[in-house]
């Protein structure tokens, strides 16, 4: 298999071949499998990581990790192939590493969208939002449309002079474009309209706007959690799921109703999201609000990223909100623990901290700009902000090419500095799985009552952090069964006294106990559940019992007649 680092981002034959070298490295703990297809045919890949020799995958919690669901965000895959090599490299070394692939099991998809990614990581790149399916139209659009039009592998800006332009050089920093200020107008001062470096299809010469995107997709936006259709939602596609990719991790979810936890890896921002989207933190129930608040501290503790609410605190419009998207899906309607993390912030690699995470793009001061470039020259060798050069546009005439190049090291991280971002979230992932709930076998009793009788007591417990259940919104939607214990009689027994297939309810954990003083110190024994039966069986004979739970794993045990 290629030697995996992460100074760089893996084009999708590259990609297959490590996950497929790391199924062959180490049959026990890591398989790889195809939950689908995109809508260019390639496959979706899912890594299943769990030691197979303490269980099969699906009778473990597991924890879901997505990545690199929208076309250029190529560091959440690149971030979820750290996660694995952490996993399958230091199982048996770490002892965290060993404990969370011996009781859990990891399903990564690090690359959900690998056809956008494509299209982003080629020599001469192509951005879209997601999927390379056009919709809602099918052919292009009159207007400017981003390209690549010198070649360079780069997409810049293009400046023109333009006496009615919004823009004019900084007074002290001439790379620097600054507004013009409402009331100015001096015929001594050059002024520029700024523009996305492209082409402009069936251009007249004077008027140019900006073609809308022939590929409109948001696969975010195509979770069936609170949905909206295009005029409510765009790139929300014709109806919930209806695009292959998201089809595909939907109906891979469900089929795995072990899925105790989930984080989706995009770009850019340096904050964990939680939802809901469209909702105020009042809607919640209160208790997952807590749980989710103290999850949300131990990563920030671990990745130095605040976790905050998408709809407090990462609108992208004041009076709007977003529908669709994978964490709503997941808490809303399955009742698990669901975040969003977007990797790495060039405002703060630059100094700038004290910003709001959206509201910055619209409106900041030029000292923040002065600051990024100061950054640009001496972190980055000047490879992020390129001087402006002239060039011969085919339809436009003279311009100027430059300006920052987003694709390496706004929208990803530069290469140089993408390990030590991403790094640290991998033991996030392995925290957030080892919070699941874990049943338990806390004891086992058998006692003689007769010749031929027997009674048998059962005590399970939960070892997990989190309630079986998970969340108050699961048990809300009743998306989670109790635990469930069921016996296996030896030929000629019966069950005299109980049920041979007994619902043992939800066990709690821990994560409400934070209290030693006052009315919520309740250390209590709800963390358990007692079964009795008494049977009547000739001797020689073995009982069998099991007892499961979707999220929370299933225990067997035998007992001697």
């Amino acid at each position: 298999m290629p030697e995996v680092t992460f100074d760089r981002f893996y084009r999708y034959d590259e990609l297959t071949s490590v996950l497929q070298g790391w199924a062959g490295e180490h049959p026990t703990l890591f398989e790889v499998s195809s939950i689908g297809s995109s809508y260019e045919g390639r496959d979706i890949w899912l890594a299943t990581v769990t030691n197979t020799e303490t269980g099969p995958h699906d009778e473990k919690p597991a924890f879901w990790v997505e990545a690199n669901i929208h076309a250029s965000e190529v560091t959440g895959c690149t971030a979820a192939l750290h996660l694995l090599d952490k996993l399958v490299t230091e199982y048996d070394r770490d002892p965290k590493v060993t404990r969370a692939l011996d009781t859990r099991t990891f399903y990564v998809v690090p690359r959900l969208n690998p056809d956008g990614a494509e299209w982003a990581l080629a020599d001469r790149p192509r951005i879209i939002r997601s999927s390379t399916r056009p919709y809602p139209r099918e052919d292009e659009q009159d207007g400017l449309h981003r390209e690549d039009v010198d070649g360079d592998g780069r997409l810049l800006s293009m400046r023109i002079r333009d006496p009615n332009g919004a823009w004019k050089a900084h007074p002290d920093e001439p790379r620097l474009l600054v507004r013009r200020d409402p009331d100015e107008d001096d015929p001594d001062t050059q002024y520029y309209r700024l523009l996305p470096e492209g082409t402009i299809r069936n251009y007249d010469g004077v008027m140019v706007k900006i073609a809308p995107a022939l590929q409109g997709l948001d696969l975010n936006r195509n979770f069936p959690a609170e949905w909206g259709p295009e005029n409510e939602q765009p790139g929300a596609g014709p109806f919930p799921t209806s695009e292959p990719e998201i089809r595909a991790e939907v109906e891979a979810i469900v089929d795995r109703p072990n899925v105790c936890g989930y984080i989706s890896y995009h770009t850019m921002s340096g904050v964990h999201l939680r939802p809901y989207s469209g909702h105020a933190d009042d809607d919640m129930p209160t208790d997952d609000l807590r749980t989710y608040k103290w999850i949300g501290d131990e990563a920030t503790k671990i990745t130095g990223y605040p976790a905050v609410s998408i709809f407090h605190d990462f609108k992208y419009h004041p009076k709007q909100v977003i529908k669709g998207g994978s964490d709503d899906w997941l808490y809303e309607h399955l009742g698990v623990y669901a975040w969003t993390t977007e990797f790495w912030s060039p405002m703060r690699a630059a100094g700038i901290t004290d910003f709001k995470f959206i509201e910055w793009f619209l409106d900041h001061r030029d000292e923040d700009d002065l600051k990024l470039l100061e950054w640009n020259d001496t972190s980055l060798g000047g490879r992020g902000y390129i001087d402006w050069y002239s060039f011969e546009h085919p339809q436009l005439g003279p311009v100027e090419l430059g300006g920052w190049d987003r694709l390496y090291c706004w929208t990803n991280p530069p290469p140089d500095l993408l390990e030590r971002e991403i790094a640290p979230h991998a033991d996030f992932a392995i925290l957030h799985a080892l919070i699941s709930p874990r049943l338990e076998i806390h004891s086992l009793d058998h006692e003689r009552l007769g010749e031929y009788k027997h009674y048998i007591r059962l005590v399970l417990v939960n070892n997990g952090w989190l309630p079986t259940n998970l969340s108050q919104k699961a048990i809300d939607r009743k998306a989670v069964r109790a635990v469930e214990v069921e016996l296996t009689l030896p030929e000629n027994a019966r069950v005299v006294g109980g049920e041979r297939r007994v619902e043992a309810g939800q066990l709690a954990g821990r994560n409400l106990k934070r209290n030693t003083i006052g009315w919520r110190a309740d250390d209590s024994t709800t963390d358990r559940a007692k079964v009795e039966w008494v049977i009547e069986a000739p001797e020689g004979g073995t009982l069998g019992i099991v007892a499961r739970h979707q999220r929370a794993g299933v225990v067997r045990a035998d007992v001697q007649f």
